[in-house]
């Protein structure tokens, strides 16, 4: 290995001399102990405050601890994309336009943005996802791709493009009446109008399916075709990445998936602990889990929106996996 080459990150895997004090390509110290759980989680150290990453002839600094800001100097010509609510500040000389995306009526129905909007260089552009947590730069070299979590994108480079895949984990249930009358809650009903504490919304929702999406819609695609570049994503509380062999298997819970390789595969996974008598209710009866396996790579945040289940049957759901104990 030649001295351009001599130091080989341990965590984002890419090559350089090592002897900055930190990685140029995801920002990593090179002088951190690397801390690895006897389960195989190695845990992603948080960007050093006034890290640099290069990007060919444009560069991004971080700054900050507990709310992380991507700081940008653009070449000219050289370009970012990232959704509306990221960004942060721009000077004059940076011009900004839109980059329409398609299905913009699938995308609006699952919360996603319809527009990412796109800054050129020359001239300094600042990101910030404006919650606490560690900001990670996940660089991808020609022909590598990787799968973000929605809403974790802050900023990508131009080099990369992007896409949205369905995230294929999904279930439906029926509306409240089919499963309050099912389990005598209309006796309770009867009861409270008898003695004028009813709602007086007698609406029959029996025939109206929710959907639940435990893992979101949707899955952010970024690949790197031509050129190398860098996507970064924000991580809330710390985050932990890990190796799948093939064919080995993980149960995460789902909100707490923060990127993974397209070769990846995942499905729900419903476990089923014996409780004694099951209610109309079956949320104190059941867990749901994501399973996932290899091979590639998956990270983890340790702070992550509670999953909630509305602990009615399923109506319907996509292929999924199950226990009962």
């Amino acid at each position: 290995m030649s001295d351009a080459t001599a130091y080989r990150c341990p965590y984002c895997r890419s090559e350089s001399s090592g002897t900055d004090a930190s990685c140029p390509n995801c920002g990593a110290p090179v002088d951190v102990k690397i801390r690895t759980t006897k389960s195989g989680w190695t845990e992603l150290p948080a960007v050093a405050d006034m890290a640099k990453i290069q990007m060919g002839q444009s560069s991004c600094q971080i700054t900050g601890r507990l709310v992380p800001t991507a700081d940008f100097t653009l070449a000219a010509n050289d370009t970012v994309y990232f959704p509306h609510p990221s960004f942060l500040w721009q000077e004059d000389g940076v011009t900004m336009d839109a980059m329409p995306m398609r299905r913009a009526w699938s995308r609006m129905r699952a919360g996603l943005p319809l527009v990412m909007l796109q800054a050129r260089g020359p001239g300094r552009v600042a990101f910030s996802h404006d919650t606490a947590g560690e900001l990670l730069a996940v660089p991808l070299q020609p022909g590598a791709a990787v799968d973000v979590r929605e809403h974790r994108m802050v900023v990508a480079s131009g080099a990369i493009d992007y896409d949205w895949i369905d995230s294929g984990v999904w279930f439906t249930t029926s509306g409240g009446n089919a499963q309050d009358q099912a389990s005598g809650m209309k006796l309770l009903k009867m009861g409270l109008d008898v003695a004028g504490m009813a709602s007086g919304d007698d609406r029959d929702r029996s025939n109206e399916i929710e959907y639940h999406y435990p893992l979101g819609q949707y899955l952010d695609r970024f690949v790197a075709r031509d050129s190398p570049g860098v996507v970064f994503v924000q991580a809330g509380g710390n985050a932990f990445i890990r190796d799948l062999a093939e064919g080995e298997q993980i149960l995460v819970k789902p909100p707490a998936l923060l990127f993974k390789d397209p070769s990846v595969g995942m499905q729900l996974h419903v476990e089923f602990p014996g409780a004694g008598i099951k209610l109309w209710r079956s949320w104190g009866n059941r867990y749901l889990w994501l399973r996932m396996w290899g091979p590639g790579r998956v990270a983890l945040q340790s702070l992550y929106d509670r999953l909630e289940d509305p602990g009615t049957d399923f109506r319907d759901a996509c292929a999924y996996s199950q226990q009962k104990w």
